[in-house]
């Protein structure tokens, strides 16, 4: 004790020098950056830079680590800190220039790559540049045409041509496409992947728009599309402050806040039920944005109130076209579907809404009424339909024929009154109708034994469950969880 050198906590010296010199800084930047520690490279390199402000070798070295941590946007201005402490580094112009099109930003890619001071760019460069120039042309193309379809090939071809940074206006423009082919989830999807807060090159431009002002403008089209109104109008207003100047942004503000308004004017009247007068507000926000699905299915509440119901069908048609899983506009054809005596096609949306939403007591009970609508229009038998209710028995072959053919699930107790098992099945079974009344329940006992014979039950209690005619699922005593779980 008392000699040699002391070593606190048992970190060797070397791993616990602080370097104060900006080359020792940088070559420990540089073995960390070999390494493939970008973090700590970057780390070195920035100290080295406060310590040196003034040299561009190390801001470029610290655009190398950026880089290699994928903060595409923070090389790119790294870089430009380079170039204005030396307009001639030529590393640093050809870095830029080739991050700027990996960013899908052309025309200053170029300003780089052909900058006075340097060479040419080398060949893979410019064989990047030239492919991505066509295609961005065609995307803007195809965009200003309208044909979508295209819109999203270009996207595909630019990426693999070089776009690999993952520009977010590129995602955006993704996400408009979808929005205009009626995929409202999948854009939603693409636009939530950028956060609201994301970090673009300040001066790039896409379309002649900022990117910043242009990625503002396709979310609220899409919040708009998605009924969130506050939202829509939020965004543009972020999109407006972006790029003041932008015509394309400008018109979009002005249809985003008039079909707010409108829908909100709508909104209000439908509540003090002034129904022709929110027919007119709903109408003057479609005139503006034709696609909108949500004005489409406000509108047709509105003809619904009215009694025209021909016309609320219609402007759910429109709504479906636009947004072919909007839930209330389905819901709101199959009522006035109901109106009109339309059963069939009731039914077929009923049945849609089940699916989507098997767990709604309202939808499932519209479901019956309309399918015993369509069993009366047809002629047929409805004296054993009834919703909800105690468990029905069957008391022949025909009336278990009809009873099973329903669009709902037809639940069968197979037993007979002297048997423990059935005993015991029993109430079960009773409370399970009365927990789902969108559920047919049935009894067959020994009084309709050849009903039983005709189903080729082997042993009681024995439980079947039937959809349109057919069995999907046959049970011998089962469970208590097992067949509520059957059930559900």
């Amino acid at each position: 004790y008392g000699y040699g050198t002391v070593v606190r906590g048992g970190i060797p010296p070397s791993e616990n020098k602080v370097y104060t010199d900006p080359e020792d800084l940088r070559r420990s930047g540089d073995d960390s950056y070999k390494k493939g520690d970008f973090r700590k490279a970057l780390n070195c390199y920035e100290k080295a830079v406060a310590v040196s402000p003034t040299n561009p070798a190390y801001r470029f070295d610290r655009s190398s680590a950026l880089v290699g941590l994928n903060r595409f946007a923070d090389a790119v201005e790294a870089c430009k800190e380079v170039i204005n402490i030396d307009p001639q580094h030529v590393k640093a112009h050809n870095r830029l220039g080739s991050l700027l099109l990996s960013l899908g930003d052309i025309d200053k890619a170029k300003d780089h790559l052909y900058f006075s001071g340097g060479s040419k760019p080398n060949l893979k460069d410019l064989q990047k540049l030239q492919s991505l120039e066509h295609h961005m042309i065609n995307l803007a193309d195809f965009r200003r045409d309208g044909d979508w379809g295209s819109v999203l090939r270009e996207i595909s071809c630019a990426v693999s041509s070089g776009i690999d940074a993952s520009p977010q206006q590129i995602f955006a423009c993704r996400a408009e496409a979808l929005l205009k082919m009626h995929r409202l989830n999948h854009a939603f999807l693409i636009i939530s992947t950028i956060p609201s807060n994301t970090k673009t090159l300040s001066d790039s431009k896409i379309f002649g728009m900022a990117s910043d002002s242009y990625i503002y403008s396709v979310r609220s089209q899409i919040e708009l599309a998605r009924a969130n109104f506050d939202d829509a109008v939020t965004a543009i207003d972020k999109a407006v402050v972006k790029d003041p100047d932008s015509a394309e942004i400008a018109a979009m503000a002005t249809k985003v806040k008039t079909v707010s308004r409108s829908r909100n004017l709508g909104n209000e009247l439908f509540k003090v039920q002034k129904f022709n007068e929110a027919c007119l507000a709903y109408t003057e926000g479609i005139r503006i944005d034709t696609r909108n699905a949500v004005l489409y299915c406000n509108r047709a509440a509105c003809w619904y109130k009215l009694g025209l119901f021909e016309r609320s069908v219609g402007d759910c048609d429109q709504a479906l076209s636009f947004r072919p899983k909007y839930s209330k506009a389905l819901l709101r054809r199959a009522a006035a579907y109901v109106k009109l005596e339309r059963w069939n096609q009731a039914v077929y949306d009923y049945n849609i809404l089940r699916r989507e939403h098997p767990d709604d007591g309202e939808i499932a009970e519209s479901m019956f009424h309309a399918e015993v609508g369509l069993k009366k229009s047809l002629g047929e038998d409805v004296s054993y339909m009834k919703w909800g209710g105690a468990v029905e028995p069957v008391g022949s072959q025909d009336k278990f024929t009809a009873a099973i053919q329903s669009q709902s699930a037809s639940v069968v107790l197979f037993g007979t009154s002297s048997n423990p098992e059935c005993r015991k099945i029993s109430p079960f079974f009773d409370a399970m109708c009365a927990k789902y009344p969108a559920v047919n329940f049935y009894n067959v006992d020994e009084k309709t034994a050849s009903v039983g014979e005709a189903e080729k039950v082997k042993a009681v209690p024995t439980v079947k469950i039937y959809k349109r005619g057919k069995r999907v699922k046959e049970m011998f005593s089962p469970t208590d969880d097992f067949l509520e779980n059957s059930i559900k």
